[in-house]
């Protein structure tokens, strides 16, 4: 039997509304042009920004040669190489944005990973992909929503023949062998199943992560994605994950070390992206990798994690000697009790102590800030504001609440917040609660990054840059590249950030000068730049 494997992420708008007009997008408006031209640098374009290095002019803004692969793609593209079943792949992100083609030749089942999927019309229109691509042509399902919504997905869609709920290692390839009349489709763990006009129900089986090998990752790859732990000790209201893996299971520092060892000499990797919740938790695993990977012939990596693991300077020292070089922390609030209403299990006293020991240490990190959970109000939420605009430094994101699916734990609050949502499967959906609603929080969110980008010289925001290699001066510190950042902020938002032509292009005038003192000048028309490695 032929098999697709239909994988990837969900549907997303990557151009940030928040940009529209500046010197950031590829068609400054006319607003901005005019003030460029009246600051003396009638050229002037971000790319041609450069630093000398080693006798060498470098683009500043050297575009990301590697993104980070899939990491449920790589585990199912493992899993069906290791077991010999035949497939062909197509990329979900090609689905959605309506340039995907099914492949020649017959397919016996599609193989649907709903991880990146979030609510039920994400989920209908894959399906309607099948449907009209691959006529007739069986689904199996699997990932985070399926995994929630498996009665409400074979339900809809009569396309979807099972659904594998959890650890697919196992169950993945005996579903296959089954399907293929190799064996009994009532034999497969965490198997959801049509039995005729009946659904079957199959005991559910958790892989021991400790003992079964990590993925096999295929050629040369400079960046692994990898896991280290399935389901999640915490309960944050705000996700359903959790739920969807309720046995949480960690690998030991031990294999962690072997496995990225593994993928430095196999695969070349030069960065390992751990892509749990929290990467720096259990304690006590976390302090035996502080113990035995400073030594370890192993790539650079990051990873997540909560502010309470980040409480003291050891700690982050050895995170930092154990070859750590960058965070991402969900701080979320800065008043105590919209983070009780979240479940979120630390406190504004932690959440601040993580940012001082982060600030000084060289490490890169991004903070990750929540407008509009429900119960807070905008006097609750002024102690975040207040916060990022005098003392956060670093990196930060700020983002409006949304309501993804109906299967939040917050909606066990629903009555006393009084939640409300439109549409309560759609992130964009409106939503209002007993503290404010999405056009207040929306509102909050713009005056934050407004103020914050004008008045807070250390904080930068994290929007910008995912297109760019990181650092853009890895050869210098972070309170360098932090300025740098800053600086081409506030130059390249001067069109937004002021409505008299004159006085931003003083503002531009004046960031090419900072730029200057950091050693980044505009290279001449024509001047050829390296955008290679340093």
């Amino acid at each position: 039997m032929r098999f697709l494997l239909l994988s990837g992420l969900g549907p997303a708008n990557l151009n940030s509304p928040y940009l529209e007009g500046s010197l950031f997008t590829a068609e400054p408006s006319a607003h901005a042009r005019e003030m460029v031209r009246r600051s003396g640098f009638a050229s002037l374009a971000l790319e041609r920004f450069s630093f000398d290095r080693s006798g060498r002019s470098y683009a500043l803004l050297r575009p990301r040669a590697d993104t980070t692969p899939h990491l449920t793609t790589v585990t199912l593209l493992s899993i069906l190489e290791n077991s010999g079943h035949a497939f062909e792949r197509v990329a979900l992100e090609d689905v959605w944005e309506g340039r995907a083609k099914a492949p020649a030749g017959d397919v016996d089942f599609v193989l649907l990973s709903t991880t990146y999927i979030w609510n039920g019309p994400i989920l209908a229109s894959a399906v309607r992909w099948v449907r009209e691509n691959l006529p007739g042509t069986g689904i199996v399902a699997g990932g985070q929503f399926t995994n929630l919504k498996f009665m409400m997905a074979l339900r809809d869609h009569p396309e979807i023949a099972a659904v594998v709920r959890g650890d697919g290692e196992r169950a993945l390839p005996m579903a296959l062998d089954a399907l293929a009349g190799r064996g009994e489709l009532g034999a497969v763990p965490n198997l959801v199943w049509r039995d005729g006009d009946n659904i079957r129900i199959n005991p559910t089986e958790y892989v021991d992560l400790e003992e079964f090998p990590s993925p096999t990752v295929l050629g040369s790859t400079p960046i692994v994605p990898y896991e280290s732990m399935r389901g999640c000790p915490f309960d944050c209201k705000f996700c359903s994950f959790p739920a969807a893996s309720p046995k949480w299971r960690y690998k030991s520092a031990e294999k962690i070390r072997d496995d990225w060892t593994a993928y430095a000499e196999r695969n070349g990797a030069d960065v390992i992206s751990a892509m749990d919740s929290t990467f720096t938790i259990p304690p006590t695993r976390l302090r035996r990798l502080l113990e035995i990977l400073p030594d370890a012939d192993i790539p650079r990596w990051e990873g997540f994690s909560r502010a309470n693991t980040l409480n003291s300077a050891q700690v982050v020292e050895g995170l930092r000697a154990a070859h750590c070089y960058q965070l991402h922390i969900g701080f979320e609030s800065m008043n105590d009790e919209t983070l009780k209403r979240m479940s979120k299990r630390v406190s504004v006293k932690q959440n601040r102590r993580a940012v001082e020991l982060l600030s000084g240490s060289g490490l890169s990190y991004y903070g990750l800030f929540i407008v509009g959970y429900p119960g807070e109000n905008p006097e609750m939420f002024q102690d975040t504001q207040d916060y990022l605009l005098h003392e956060y430094s670093g990196h930060f994101a700020l983002s409006k609440f949304s309501i993804t699916d109906e299967t939040m734990p917050l909606w066990q609050d629903k009555e006393e917040l009084q939640i409300e949502a439109d549409d309560p499967t759609n992130p964009a959906s409106p939503w209002s609660h007993i503290g404010m609603n999405s056009e207040q929080a929306a509102a909050l969110q713009k005056e934050t990054l407004d103020k914050v980008r004008l008045t807070n010289d250390k904080a930068v925001l994290s929007l910008w840059q995912h297109d760019y290699e990181h650092w853009l001066m890895p050869r210098h510190d972070h309170a360098t590249n932090i300025a740098v950042e800053k600086c081409l902020e506030r130059m390249a938002m001067a069109p937004i950030d002021h409505q008299d032509l004159d006085e931003g292009a003083a503002v531009i005038r004046d960031n090419i000068h900072r730029l200057k003192d950091h050693g980044v000048e505009l290279a001449p028309a024509g001047h050829a730049l390296s955008v290679g490695p340093l």
